[in-house]
């Protein structure tokens, strides 16, 4: 069970995944209702961009009471983004203090884990010592496949999706990173200075050994299924890396096998 800062904390991950939610719809209603009154959106500017908010404060309806709703609808996409903005500063100063903050600074030595993942995995995970291996830990995630056997046959379809989806999402999204050839770029230096040489040694192979298996499976399976497969081995290294952090810090941690095994 989360103890009270632990708790805390995933109440305010969550309260920013809800945030971020209702901008996104906030924003469909302002663009469905331009597709139901037949106005096109410039095919320039990049949705949601100066340029397009622009063009969008600029749009004159013929219905007065059409041209109410129109700006109602543009204020709560204003209202929404300065909620998300709000959470995102608090989240971020509660990611520098307390006991979990030298883990979210070491997970973010992964490449495609910045601040608000690194934050979401561990407010979701809790205790990654708890799991005995990474199997479990896909499995509680539900990113391994599922299974329908009977008798000698054996038969496999999607993932399960039956474990915790908020960790789900941020894994499927850091993995896309991982279809780029290996590389420690600036950003990603910056967020590994400090860190012990364990904690960036695995932070290199799940570079090397994810990119290696996006590349392989991308072309037989297509790119979805092989951002996937990546996100389910990326849950191993994310737990390779804690129990890396765990083992500098002197905490105890499971004798176990090396992750890029164990997935």
């Amino acid at each position: 069970m989360p103890d009270a800062e632990h708790e805390a904390l995933r109440d305010l991950s969550r309260a920013r995944e809800t945030a971020r939610d209702a901008r996104h719809r906030a924003r469909q209603q302002v663009r469905k209702l331009l597709l139901r009154l037949g106005i096109e959106e410039p095919s320039g500017p990049k949705a949601w961009s100066q340029r397009y908010w622009a063009w969008l404060r600029a749009v004159q309806l013929e219905q007065p009471l059409q041209q109410v709703v129109l700006v109602d609808a543009i204020e709560t996409v204003d209202a929404g983004t300065a909620r998300l903005k709000r959470l995102e500063q608090q989240l971020k100063q509660a990611s520098t203090v307390g006991r979990h903050a030298p883990l979210i600074e070491a997970l973010q030595s992964l490449r495609g884990v910045g601040i608000i993942t690194a934050v979401t995995l561990v407010a979701e995970l809790g205790d990654l010592g708890r799991f005995v291996t990474p199997r479990p830990l896909m499995a509680y995630l539900g990113l391994v496949p599922s299974e329908h056997s009977s008798g000698a046959s054996q038969r496999r379809g999607r993932i399960t999706k039956a474990g915790n989806s908020h960790v789900r999402h941020v894994l499927v999204q850091a993995a896309w990173h991982y279809r780029h050839a290996p590389k420690l770029t600036a950003a990603l230096a910056k967020r590994q200075a400090g860190q012990p040489e364990a904690v960036t040694d695995v932070a290199w192979r799940a570079q090397e050994r994810l990119h290696t298996r996006y590349r392989a499976l991308a072309g037989r399976k297509g790119r979805q299924k092989a951002v996937i497969a990546v996100a389910r081995e990326l849950a191993g290294f994310i737990w390779a890396l804690a129990r890396a952090h765990a083992e500098q810090q002197g905490t105890d941690v499971p004798q176990t096998a090396d992750a890029e095994v164990a997935a």
